[in-house]
């Protein structure tokens, strides 16, 4: 079958075609009474995942009820296996929701940005509430069915970018209401620290050669719908960052860090025109050593067009404006994985540029400040009180999973901001300019771009995720 042809027929629906078992089908879950904790599934349990799960576990919210991940014998899933021994453990989360389902309230998705989509999916299909890590999926096509998928089944969905229930969140909102953040015209948004793929040779013309897959990994679930490819340890363990097939490179990993809110409280919505500006050592395989991609968005009611310049790269920094002072990181960000530390002279932020007044901000939940220092004092008479936080991300979720609270970072607050990524990857990979129809959400410029919006077909065995809205 043609791509577009699956496509079309997914979204109508596949006779004949279910992963789920036919004993769980139509099964959905109860509401949760707020003096109830919410029994907790968690997929992804080493690395980012691992730290979600006993994020979610320290609210007191939850109970932890199931664990799934590719592989139970590696040293990065034996801390949170340690911690929760008598938790029923899965390799394969349909297993998972086969045997459990009836006991799952939610479901955590920490693994690699390219499997956050069958799992959610198949969890909301169910009617499970699900957090899952930025970005929500890897492809434009899968976020749409994600947004798609949480109205149709009514679940509590929260994406993991903390900052939306931190500092910078409640003041982005209220200086926005109150007119100081207004017409604004440029944001500049910067991670400039090293990357996995810095090591790797830019002219490499093929993937790496197959390894031994190690007997503790479930190669073929940890693929799921992802393109064939043999296993490479290169691939696994925060690894996967670095390839297109898998990953979404730094825009995927610290956009959402970065210009979530004013994605959100300026409305930007989706941009018109992608344009790669620069991109060193452009590669189709992995990603740039450095990259600077222009975003245009149009007029927004009375709000004028706004372009984001996104830089990364170690060399790759943006012009900073007069009065901008020192640059500091976040205490509160999760340290890195594989060991890299933020460059020294300046840490992951963002300048928002209005016709009047200029404003810097570090990543996650860092608050704005006024620059130069002279306008800040200035203002200082006349800024509104920022209300606390009632709950952190993790918090947040729960009680959204009970109907205490709403998502923050909901897949319709959530969905728009990651597409932005796809297509900023898009320009990347392909190394052209992309013109985007924000009214049909498609590609006009460029035919490759416009069915890369749906990806390649899936794997023989996993299509299925795809016909479940």
């Amino acid at each position: 079958m043609k791509r577009r042809d699956f496509i079309k027929a997914s979204s109508f629906g596949v006779a004949g075609i279910s992963v789920i078992p036919s004993h769980i089908l139509g099964k959905k879950v109860g509401k949760i009474a707020p003096s109830d904790k919410v029994n907790l599934a968690c997929c992804g349990i080493g690395n980012r995942g691992g730290g979600i799960t006993k994020a979610l576990h320290n609210t007191g919210l939850a109970n932890i009820v199931a664990f799934c991940d590719v592989d139970m014998g590696a040293p990065h899933t034996q801390q949170i296996l340690k911690q929760f021994p008598d938790v029923p453990r899965f390799q394969d989360f349909r297993e998972m929701f086969e045997k459990m389902g009836d006991q799952i309230d939610a479901v955590s998705v920490g693994t690699p940005d390219f499997s956050h989509f069958p799992i959610t999916m198949l969890a909301m299909s169910l009617g499970k509430h699900v957090y899952v890590e930025k970005p929500m999926a890897r492809t434009f096509q899968e976020v749409e069915m994600m947004m798609a998928g949480a109205k149709k089944y009514n679940v509590a969905t929260q994406m993991g970018n903390q900052g939306h229930s931190e500092a910078n969140y409640f003041q982005f909102k209220a200086w926005k209401e109150a007119g100081i953040i207004k017409d604004v015209t440029n944001i500049t948004a910067h991670m400039n620290s090293r990357r996995r793929w810095h090591g790797f040779d830019p002219t490499m013309t093929q993937y790496p050669d197959s390894q031994s897959i190690p007997a503790s990994l479930d190669w073929n679930t940890w693929l799921t719908t992802a393109q064939e490819h043999d296993y490479q340890k290169d691939f696994v363990n925060g690894q996967w960052r670095c390839w297109y097939d898998f990953g979404m490179g730094t825009l995927g990993d610290w956009g959402a860090h970065l210009i979530d809110t004013a994605h959100e409280f300026l409305d930007l919505g989706l941009p018109y025109e992608v344009d790669p500006l620069l991109l060193e050592a452009h590669n189709p395989f992995f990603f740039p050593l450095s990259t600077t991609l222009s975003f245009k968005f149009p007029e927004r009611g009375q709000m004028p067009p706004v372009e984001i310049k996104w830089y990364d790269g170690l060399e790759n920094q943006p012009p900073l404006p007069e009065g901008y002072g020192t640059s500091e990181a976040n205490a509160n960000i999760p340290p890195p994985t594989d060991g890299t530390k933020f460059t020294e002279n300046l840490k992951p932020g963002k300048i928002i540029y209005s016709k009047e007044l200029t404003f810097k901000g570090g990543s996650h939940g860092s608050t704005l400040s006024m620059i130069p220092s002279g306008k800040a004092k200035e203002w200082e008479s006349k800024l509104p009180v920022v209300p606390e936080s009632p709950s952190n991300h993790f918090e947040n979720f729960l009680k959204g999973c009970k109907g205490e609270e709403k998502c923050r970072s909901s897949f319709d607050v959530a969905g728009p901001l990651s597409q932005v990524f796809t297509l900023g990857v898009m320009a990347q990979r392909l190394n052209t300019k992309i013109s985007f129809d924000r009214e049909t959400k498609q590609i006009t410029n460029n035919p490759l771009a416009n069915f890369l919006l749906q990806g390649a077909a899936p794997r023989k065995g996993w299509e299925e995720f795809y016909t479940l809205v």
